[in-house]
């Protein structure tokens, strides 16, 4: 089943912003589009990648787990022009997907031969497999894509144990994933900031679970690397919260 929300586009406009959310009903089995051609569009996905990779970097036995330690070379380290005070320090899995520490990822990575993801990545279904980009930051810079909507598509696998990782490992994931946790409710996901030809994207992917139902959701915002807007990397959450609300899913 499909749904169209044309009327989900006041949220975005009342945040000046640009880009889209997709979201599945799991229980119901429905996918809601605020714009379903750019919920097939595909760009880089920025930190997003950190929930498959984090289980790459732990199946490839890169770190034995999410707390084993890599040190930071003790340089002062930065995103965009933008120094990140919790990136310098000594850092596990857990921490770095919390702080979407970067170098960690990247670090981590240089250990795992670029054919190695190109195979697991076609194993996943997941992103064009363009990973000719000679930086280990292929998620960030580069041809590398994925829509929206293979974002939810790769979260149902997750959340259904249907990967080719073990099971312990797609639990340590889950539960770094978690962002919000009550009785009534759990949001796992991860948010991801990149810029590629001039534009700001950003991304909030994952899924909400309640007492009686799952939502999967991929919010992708997209903006000129100029403009200021306050709202943009706060957005990308709100949007997806106003429009999770007004489909009365918490």
């Amino acid at each position: 089943m499909v749904s169209f929300g044309q009327d989900f586009n006041r949220h975005f406009n009342s945040l000046h912003l640009n880009g889209s959310t997709t979201i599945y009903d799991y229980n119901n089995k429905k996918w809601i589009f605020t714009d379903s051609l750019d919920a097939e569009k595909g760009t880089l996905p920025a930190s997003t990648f950190k929930i498959p990779n984090s289980l790459i970097i732990l199946e490839s036995k890169v770190v034995a787990n999410e707390k084993e330690i890599i040190k930071w070379d003790g340089t002062e380290k930065s995103h965009l022009g933008m120094v990140i005070e919790a990136w310098n320090q000594d850092t596990d899995l857990e921490t770095a997907f919390k702080n979407s520490t970067v170098w960690f990822y990247v670090e981590a990575s240089k250990k795992i031969k670029r054919e190695q993801y190109i195979r697991t990545l076609q194993k996943l279904n997941y992103g064009n497999g363009n990973l000719k980009e000679k930086g280990n930051d292929f998620w960030n810079y580069g041809d590398f894509t994925v829509t929206p909507k293979n974002q939810i598509e790769y979260l149902i696998k997750l959340y259904e144990n249907r990967l080719p990782f073990s099971k312990k490992n797609i639990s340590i994931v889950k539960r770094i994933m978690i962002s919000e946790s009550s009785d009534s409710l759990t949001f796992r996901g991860k948010t991801g900031w990149t810029r590629k030809n001039g534009q700001d994207i950003g991304w909030w992917v994952g899924y909400l679970e309640t007492n009686d139902n799952v939502y999967f959701f991929a919010t992708r915002l997209t903006k000129d690397k100029n403009e200021k807007n306050p709202d943009f990397l706060s957005g990308r959450k709100e949007v997806t919260k106003r429009i999770l609300k007004e489909i009365q899913a918490y």
